[in-house]
């Protein structure tokens, strides 16, 4: 629980990145993920061992309960009984325990997934908008190329020619509908020059 807050909790992007890379790259760390591997297998077998328990103890409490015939027979059940019923609490009370436990480690594991995800997909975003140090390597060589005011500047330019093109292109309508409506004024003026030409 105390990895999962850790993993949760909102850091900025730099501490979360350098976090995550200490955690991936560092040996020492590798080597717990790997104790921890082995620890939850163990635990995956001490919770096959505890669903084996609860179905033995369950079987031996119907088969104690079938058994209860005649007076006598009947004390000597009852502390049966209790010991079976005790034993049967222990087994639930380990498996519920196990299992949640491996839950716990799934999600733990697939959280920690998504996040490296995330921090990847917002080291390319930031890369891409022209930080140098966000993409590491990537970003490195980006910043050797160009500089994060150059590409500023190109983003700026680009804007501008866009706009350009826009009027551009709304000009170039205008100019469309008025050679249009010129043309059509033209034939009605002169009917002989439009039915020679579709002649």
């Amino acid at each position: 629980m105390v990895l999962f807050i850790a993993l949760i909790v909102p850091l900025p992007f730099t501490v979360k990145r350098k976090m995550f890379n200490f955690i991936s790259e560092s040996p020492l760390v590798a080597k717990l993920q790997y104790g921890m591997k082995i620890t939850f297998i163990f635990i995956l077998i001490l919770f096959l061992d505890s669903v084996n328990r609860v179905y033995r103890v369950q079987v031996e409490m119907q088969s104690l309960l079938k058994d209860s015939s005649g007076a006598g027979r009947a004390a000597a059940i009852g502390s049966d009984r209790m010991e079976v019923q005790a034993r049967k609490f222990y087994s639930q009370r380990n498996m519920y325990l196990t299992g949640f436990t491996l839950f716990l480690s799934l999600i733990l594991n697939r959280t920690y997934g998504m996040i490296l995800d995330v921090l990847r997909l917002e080291e390319k975003v930031k890369m891409y908008e022209g930080d140098p140090q966000a993409g590491g390597k990537e970003g490195e060589k980006l910043g050797k190329h160009y500089r994060a005011d150059q590409i500023g500047e190109l983003k700026k330019q680009l804007e501008k020619k866009d706009k350009e093109l826009s009027a551009m292109k709304s000009q170039a309508e205008g100019l469309q509908k008025e050679y249009d409506e010129l043309s059509v004024k033209y034939n009605q003026l002169n009917p002989s020059t439009g039915d020679k030409k579709s002649n």
